[in-house]
């Protein structure tokens, strides 16, 4: 519950609060007014969609990313094998100064969790946590909710604003609080939208934000040497969305369906499959 006592948290749950009330109880109810059919089917829908968004966000909060075992301790053999063959630093063993303990591949030392978490892709302030290998998962759904309820309180609002009748007197005030509704809901759609477009492009390669930039360089360095860089772990994009996302489609978008995870200690990678 610590997690939870912080002001970015809090503040994201004051903007889910605040954006559910404006659609549904102020637009949506102006619209077409809330207990009529299409009140109701649109609120059921945006409640959904903010019901998940809430969800995936408590998931996200509470669930620990992953730690390293204290008794973690790599196959010098095989991983020294590894490197031989596919002279890829990202394969190679791993030590942290500031734990004193082995990385396994893709852990990264998080600043400000002050130790070594599996698989991270980045610690977000606004869930108070570390993204990582264990709530990776719902930290991405919690982005496509937020994009869609996002999308759908913006289309709400702007079909409201058509349908109403501004030449009556007074009208200004209204007018004025529509236009701030609607460009901060484009803007948090669009900001949500960017986040998730992103991070679809790295589920599909098989990548975290940290691995994208090392990436970068370490294409780089190959380029200079007259080599060509491959990311180890990317196996095709279906294969690396199952092994993100789970192997069963229809369970992609419920963020606690984590079953398909292992240990997070060693990944498949190309070498494996070739």
């Amino acid at each position: 519950m610590k997690r939870f006592i912080s002001i970015p948290v809090f503040s994201v749950l004051l903007l889910m609060a605040f954006v559910y009330y404006i659609t549904v109880f102020i637009f949506i109810e102006n619209w077409t007014g809330l207990f009529t059919s299409p009140g109701l089917f649109n609120s059921l829908i945006f409640t959904s969609m903010a019901s998940l968004c809430l969800f995936s966000f408590a998931v996200c909060v509470f669930t620990d990313p992953g730690p390293v075992p204290s008794s973690y301790c790599p196959d010098v053999e095989e991983r020294a094998g590894s490197d031989q063959d596919s002279g890829n630093s990202a394969l190679q063993i791993k030590h942290c100064e500031k734990c004193s303990t082995f990385k396994p591949p893709r852990a990264h030392h998080c600043r400000v969790c002050r130790r070594c978490v599996l698989r991270m892709d980045h610690h977000c302030l606004w869930i108070n946590n570390c993204v990582g290998y264990w709530n990776y998962k719902s930290f991405f759904d919690l982005v496509s909710y937020g994009t869609l309820a996002s999308l759908y309180s913006t289309f709400i609002i702007v079909s409201c604003a058509f349908q109403k009748n501004w030449n009556v007197e007074g009208a200004l005030p209204l007018k004025i609080f529509y236009v701030i509704c609607a460009v901060m809901m484009i803007s948090l759609s669009s900001t949500l939208g960017t986040l998730l477009g992103w991070h679809v492009y790295l589920i599909i390669r098989n990548m975290t934000t940290i691995e994208y930039y090392e990436g970068i360089r370490a294409a780089w360095l190959a380029r200079k040497s007259g080599q060509s860089y491959q990311h180890p772990f990317n196996l095709g994009a279906y294969k690396n969305m199952t092994l993100i996302l789970g192997p069963n489609i229809l369970k992609w978008a419920w963020p606690t369906s984590v079953s398909h995870l292992k240990s997070g200690l060693s990944f498949p990678t190309l070498r494996d499959s070739s």
